[in-house]
């Protein structure tokens, strides 16, 4: 299974972005808000300029206290960026976030962002493809 089949069967509405110049208070809301755990972060919603995550923020509240809601996205995000393009393969991608330890890799052709994959979304399409290989060769077994 490649990532362009999760981009296409996850539902329409685009990647959450925050602008670099946001709060860290108004970013997780906007995690909060839309019950995700990590939000790209881009000045014009194509381009990336990091991401933060869940684990950007407890760190960051863990080494300055609640006093850290008003830092910038871009002072606490992660700019070291990994990605994947629409045709890599999904095991690749599952491959990629274990190396790293992340659990979310934008999807880019080019320069601009097309989508972003969760482990979630890996792991779900890897246990359906797996499904799907286990029917045929049950069927092929029994003769079906």
């Amino acid at each position: 299974m490649l990532v362009q089949q999760i981009l296409t069967s996850k539902a329409a509405g685009g990647v959450v972005t925050v602008p670099p110049s946001a709060t860290l208070a108004e970013a997780v809301a906007v995690l909060a808000g839309h019950r995700i755990g990590a939000v790209v972060v881009s000045e014009d919603g194509a381009g990336v300029a990091g991401i933060l995550s869940e684990r950007d923020v407890v760190r960051e509240l863990a080494r300055h206290g609640p006093s850290c809601m008003a830092f910038s996205v871009a002072r606490v995000m992660t700019a070291r960026i990994v990605i994947c393009a629409p045709g890599d393969p999904v095991t690749d991608v599952m491959q990629k976030m274990t190396d790293g330890r992340f659990r979310h890799l934008p999807v880019m052709e080019g320069q601009r962002m097309t989508g972003l994959i969760s482990i979630g979304d890996a792991v779900k399409a890897r246990l359906s493809e797996l499904s799907m290989e286990k029917d045929a060769l049950e069927g092929m077994i029994k003769g079906f």
